[in-house]
């Protein structure tokens, strides 16, 4: 097996000269006729999604993108590019949404938002959704009160409290890392299983080895092992204060441990801002999210980004009345059917 890689432009453009004649006669002047299948459109499908998967979904900024084209020979101009991001995964049903939102507003006036939106379906107010974060109060959505959610508290922000002191405190930083490493462990075991049925098993092994971490984090202050003040003392504090809605997966089905899938989604984000000072106005922001969000769900969704943004474009009235069928998880359903002539609308 031979392999042979070449290097090319990520965007590339071919310029057709089209000849004009005018007539001596009428002074009329007719112009050739552009070859079969060039389209009149500047810009194709694929190049739109060339464009944004290096943006959105890798963080390359508009200048480095735009440098790399002209010195390749292909002058590309730099679209136009707030403070905050937040970062909503839903994983419902198995089927995984990543919602981007830059601007002035904290993640719980975001989800607010969402939720609203939600409650406003055809079916009306769905079962109350988890909410899994961590425990800054402006994660928290101010909601009416026929509005309800599950709010459950990220393991993993307390374990990191823990192993940012390990250094200092190694002995009791161990206990607490290695039976929060148990609870892992055991979640680990039950993937695959139902949502009543992970309950169980997290109840029948988990729970125990929770309450003794508990009772032991409890006779931590009360025998006077550990100063309050002290990194760990406030690691622990922090543990106990939140422990009901950290232990969430304990008494409620399909509650999630953390929200490491949120927090991976946000390093999209964060790569951005890293590498370009995030959006020069706020409609780029907007321009911004809306890419993030459709790259980072097909992406959870396994499916190809570039495939998918090329495939919107080309059938953009088909989406445009039915978006809900267009999902990542059933584009190809819709793309068969498009292509034999069913009407999708």
């Amino acid at each position: 097996m031979l392999v042979r890689i070449k290097g090319q432009a990520p965007i590339e453009a071919t310029v057709y000269e089209l000849e004009k004649l005018r007539c001596n006669l009428c002074g009329e002047v007719f112009t050739a006729e552009a070859p079969q299948g060039v389209g009149e459109e500047k810009y194709d499908e694929t190049a739109a999604s060339m464009i944004a998967l290096p943006r959105y979904g890798s963080g390359f900024p508009w200048t480095r993108l735009e440098g790399l084209e002209e010195s390749l020979g292909i002058p590309l101009p730099g679209p136009e590019g707030a403070p905050f991001t937040s970062g909503i995964v839903s994983t419902d049903e198995g089927r995984r949404i990543a919602l981007f939102f830059t601007g002035r507003k904290h993640a719980g006036e975001n989800l607010g938002e969402v939720l609203k939106q939600r409650a406003a379906g055809p079916e009306g107010a769905p079962r109350p959704p988890i909410q899994m974060c961590d425990a800054l109060s402006r994660n928290l959505p101010k909601l009416p009160e026929k509005l309800e959610i599950i709010v459950g508290h990220c393991l993993a922000h307390a374990r990191r409290r823990f192993v940012e002191v390990t250094t200092n405190f190694p002995e009791p930083c161990r206990h607490v890392l290695e039976s929060l490493g148990e609870v892992y462990g055991h979640d680990a075991q039950a993937r695959g299983l139902s949502p009543e049925e992970r309950l169980g098993f997290h109840q029948d092994h988990s729970g125990p080895v929770m309450e003794k971490l508990h009772a032991w984090l409890n006779a931590q202050f009360d025998e006077r092992q550990v100063e309050p003040n002290s990194g760990l003392g406030t690691a622990i504090s922090y543990l106990l204060k939140h422990w009901n809605r950290l232990t969430l997966f304990l008494r409620q089905p399909g509650a999630p441990l953390d929200n490491n899938i949120c927090e991976r989604a946000l390093k999209k984000a964060i790569l951005h801002r890293k590498n370009s000072l995030f959006y020069k106005t706020e409609n780029g922001a907007r321009v911004g999210d809306l890419y993030m969000s459709l790259i980072h769900t097909v992406e959870l969704c396994g499916a190809n980004p570039f495939d998918y943004l090329t495939e919107l474009q080309r059938h953009a009235g088909e989406l445009a009345r039915a978006p809900s069928e267009w999902m990542p998880w059933n584009c190809r359903e819709m793309l068969e059917r498009a292509g034999s002539g069913v009407d999708s609308g």
